[in-house]
This record gives structure tokens, sequence and C-alpha cells, in this order.
């Protein structure tokens, strides 16, 4: 039998076809959980390591680095968004960072209907109500929501996912408008029916608002006191993309004063904590980062994150680069 030529770390228990795939090629690490690998073993389990894949709980930083050494070839985050990554520091030692993005996009869709549903209809809510036993009589103003057939959807962030989201709205007859910092092409704005707003007056013009941004030091807190103050009093905020992009605790004062009329999270800002006003208001549906959470989308963000880090073991430009100055670069021996 040929012998794997790279040693691998593999942080989480990933679904079987995946490693799998990676065993073919590389003689593999696996942390089987549950729960993240303790910050003290995973530094010692990098060493000699040519590759390593992540997900978004692990800080890949100087620290991080360091340990691994220079034999470290790719880092192949397990997800789309890869704000727990350092990568002028991964590319200042020429390590190449990858990501997932493409496959998780319409599971990351659905689930931001679903908040932004669950929220309008006050389904939460209404569970909780019966799971509770409580005794109820059908009446004509009980547990009222918010249509959403034919309301003004606003969607701040219009990548994949923003878009993917546009185009349900369709579908509910929605009104669509969009905000992201680079405007997309007029052809794509007549396919999907969308019109460009600048943020404030997304905010004051929608009745739904769901965020797709990546999180960056300027997206951080985007949605704060002042922004949550221009929503209308019957908006529902939707949050599938990082929890940091939301202050929870303007969003907490805004809900219980009735400033927007709910929320659907799927991320939080200091996750897996949950800011506790959240947990004490009825009018905020939260689930925990389910976005990408089926089989399939699962499955193929393990098989893309393989198949990059094989790439770069291999010498091959890996098919989602995310620092592109670090390929060709030479690296450091020591």
């Amino acid at each position: 039998m040929t012998e794997k030529p790279w040693r691998i770390l593999v942080t989480r228990r990933l679904a079987p076809p995946v490693l799998e795939r990676l065993a073919q090629r590389c003689e593999a690490i696996v942390h089987e959980g549950p729960g993240p690998m303790p910050r003290d073993r995973l530094l010692r389990e990098l060493e000699g390591k040519a590759g390593v894949v992540t997900v978004m709980t692990e800080r890949v930083d100087e620290e991080f680095l360091g340990a691994a050494g220079y034999g470290l070839v790719v880092v192949a985050n397990f997800g789309v968004g890869y704000d727990n990554i350092d990568v002028p520091a991964c590319s200042s030692r020429g390590v190449l960072v990858t990501n997932t993005p493409d496959v998780l996009t319409e599971a990351t869709a659905d689930i931001a209907w679903v908040l932004m549903m669950a929220a309008a209809r006050r389904v939460g809510e209404g569970e909780r109500f019966l799971r509770s036993r409580s005794e109820w009589v059908w009446e004509p103003d009980f547990m009222l929501g918010q249509d959403v057939y034919g309301k003004v959807l606003g969607i701040i962030g219009f990548g994949r996912i923003g878009r993917a989201v546009a185009k349900r709205g369709r579908c509910f007859g929605m009104r669509l408008l969009y905000y992201s910092s680079t405007r997309v092409p007029p052809e794509v704005e007549a396919e999907l029916g969308a019109e460009y707003r600048e943020l404030d007056d997304l905010l004051a013009e929608a009745d739904f608002v769901t965020l797709h941004t990546p999180l960056t030091p300027k997206t951080r807190h985007l949605i704060d006191a002042d922004r949550l103050a221009k929503m209308k009093r019957t908006a529902v905020l939707v949050n599938a993309s990082r929890g940091p992009v939301v202050d929870e605790a303007a969003l907490v004062e805004a809900l219980r004063a009735g400033r927007i009329f709910a929320a659907g999270l799927d991320v939080f800002e200091r996750e897996p904590e949950v800011y506790p006003g959240l947990l004490e208001l009825a009018n905020v549906v939260i689930i925990p980062h389910l976005g990408s959470a089926t089989v399939e989308t699962r499955t193929a963000m393990g098989l893309l994150a393989a198949e990059n880090l094989i790439a770069a073991l291999e010498g091959r430009r890996p098919p989602n680069l995310v620092n592109p100055e670090a390929w060709g670069m030479k690296r450091p021996s020591s």
C-alpha cells in the first residue's frame, strides 16, 4: 500500500463520506468531540501537520500558526465565513486559506425564511403556549401577527445568499429592496426585481429586514440602536449572517419597548452564549446556528473543504481560495 504523504488535523467530527475522502489521501487525526477540541490539545496536535480542517469556532491566529510551524500548507475552513481566521497572518507565512461557499446558499436562505415566517406569525410563541398546557379559546384577536405576502423585504448583503432570499421573496409577491457595499449590475437587479437603497432608507421602508453580510470591522454592530430606531414598529428583523452584525443589547431594548415587532436569530454575538435578555422575550425566535444544518448541505460543505485541502497539498490551486496573494508565494523554511 502506498504511504499516505500528508498528515492533517480535522478539528471536528465530520460526515463519514468526508472522512473517507480525506483518508484516501491523508493520514488524518480527527477530534471526535463532543464539542470543540480544547485549545491546549489543539495547539499540540498542530505540530507536523500539513493541513487543517477547521470550523468557525477555532481561532486561527499567530499562536495557532506558531504551533503549526512552517510545514503548514493550508487551513480549510468548514463554512463560508472565515472571520475566525487571521488571513493576513496566514498569507504572511504562505499558508493558503479556503472556505466552502455556494453549497450552503439554498439551505441558509431557507432558514432565513423559516425565521421570517415564524417571527411574523408568532409560531414559536404559539408552540410554547400550547406546550405549557394553558387553557385557550380561539378569539378574533388571539395571537395576531404580521402578513408576509405582498410586503416589502429589505435584504442587507446581496451576495449568493441574499439573492437566494430575494428569489423566494418574489414567490410571496414582495417588493424587494437591497443594500450592499457594492451595487449589483443592472441586469441582476432587473432579473430579481430588486431595487437598491442606501442602508438607512431601506430600514425605514422595509417590513422585513434580513441580514446576509459577512462580519468585518465595518459590519460589526451594523444594526445598532440608531438603526433599529429607523425601522417600522411593525417590522421584523432576521439575522442569518454573523451574530456581531447586530448589537444584541440594543435589539433587546427595541423588542422590549415595541420599537420593532419581532426578530428571528440563527446566530449570536457571543455564540454559543445567548444574550440573557433575548431568552426572556416572547417576540424573538432563536435557533442554534442551523442555517446550513441539513444532512445534504453539511456533507457537501465537508467534501468541498476536503477538496480544497487535497488540492492545496497536491500543489493545485484550491477551488475556493480566500487569500490568492499567498498562492505561489515562496514559503519560509524556518
